[in-house]
């Protein structure tokens, strides 16, 4: 990752470690494609021409940004699309006509902190995902994967629980990121402890992390003092932006931008890490250190949004495969174009949970899951189809 990638047999300092000749091309072979020892392997662009990347990039963004209006526009009170420009041109100090104060007040003050939220969260939800499916060059490792988002529903659950929420909104946000933090410390230790810290080993550590802490996060909740709170805990873990403010949103713009970028940067060793640990070091590369810096910074990028929307699953898990199989494999393109989709994807999950059945509101990981669940299963089959064909 940058500034800790140290180009152990390169020639040019730098904060990345640049495997050139796995970077050079348009993508990435799959990471069981046959290589030479100790060289990596030149990309070999195969399928159908892909449209130029910043064109794909500037047309996504494009449209990211109609689906934003057109949620800022829809709800219990309708408000004209044009008239939503209107008051966010406003905001921005570029328009100067006059707006309905009640537009203004729904469109700025309710609605764009949601919206705003929903930006954030799908864009580093599927950053975080995409990332983890490169740590472990497995197309089904999500965000939670290392035990993450257990470790912050723990915490939340606990403050639910015991009434601390009580002392003021920010006790339940600063619980499950300690809870987050906590979960990742603990992989980190469970992997030192066994002096093994390779990607199988971490992947089975979270598995049973997640299940040790959904088994506390059932106990908590079973032996809850009322039935309020439990359906607060119950709302919590399923996931949801309809209580979104503008506080919200600046607790989570600083650590979503910067992990968010981190990672972006690192788009090289991804490339190089699904090649195998060998050809990563073979160009270069402290594969240990960068698996470890890739952890943390992803670990906290999960856990400041988790905080904050509570669990909202498949974005991450989703989000990457669809853009995969678009754009192919090469994180240059991958990651960002990721992020813009799962930035979409999440702000039109939430606008649909707000409007599918007036005046009644889902909860937005209910949508996402709905849509993600089929959505997985048809790409798992498409892709043991394909397997199968090879």
């Amino acid at each position: 990752m940058p500034g800790h990638v140290p180009a152990a047999r390169a020639s040019a300092p730098g904060a990345l470690a640049r495997p050139a000749r796995v970077a050079a091309g348009a993508g990435v072979p799959a990471a069981n494609a046959p290589t030479d020892r100790g060289n990596a392997a030149e990309p070999v662009s195969t399928g159908p021409r892909r449209p130029p990347a910043a064109a794909l990039l500037i047309g996504v963004a494009v449209l990211v940004v109609v689906v934003c209006v057109v949620a800022l526009s829809l709800g219990p009170v309708r408000i004209p699309f044009t008239e939503t420009c209107r008051v966010l041109l406003g905001s921005l100090g570029l328009h100067h006509l006059d707006v309905s104060a009640s537009d203004t007040l729904v469109v700025r003050d309710i609605r764009l902190p949601r919206v705003l939220l929903a930006l954030l969260a799908g864009a580093g939800l599927a950053v975080a995902g995409c990332s983890m499916q490169a740590f472990f060059r497995n197309p089904l490792a999500d965000p939670g994967v290392t035990g993450v988002s257990s470790g912050a529903a723990v915490g939340a659950v606990v403050v639910l629980a015991t009434g601390v929420d009580a002392l003021g909104t920010w006790t339940l946000p600063a619980a499950a990121f300690l809870g987050a933090l906590a979960a990742m410390a603990a992989v980190q230790v469970v992997g030192l402890l066994a002096r093994d810290r390779s990607p199988v080993t971490l992947l089975l550590v979270g598995i049973a992390l997640n299940a040790f802490l959904g088994a506390v996060i059932g106990a908590i909740i079973s032996n809850a003092a009322d039935s309020q709170t439990v359906r607060s805990a119950v709302f919590w873990l399923q996931g949801d932006l309809g209580s979104a403010d503008w506080s919200d949103v600046r607790s989570v713009v600083a650590p979503v931008l910067v992990c968010t970028s981190f990672v972006l940067l690192g788009a090289r060793e991804l490339n190089a890490l699904l090649l195998g640990d060998d050809q990563a070091r073979s160009v270069g590369m402290d594969v240990s250190r960068v698996r470890t810096v890739l952890l943390v910074v992803t670990a906290i990028l999960v856990g400041s949004i988790v905080a904050v929307t509570g669990v909202i699953g498949f974005v991450g898990l989703v989000v990457p495969h669809v853009v995969r199989a678009v754009v192919g494999a090469d994180h240059r393109l991958l990651l960002p174009l990721s992020a813009l989709v799962g930035a979409g994807f999440l702000v039109l999950a939430d606008t649909v949970a707000r409007v599918v059945i007036e005046p009644v509101a889902w909860q937005t990981g209910v949508v996402t899951a709905l849509v993600g669940s089929p959505v997985f299963l048809v790409l798992v089959l498409r892709i043991r189809r394909a397997g199968a064909g090879a």
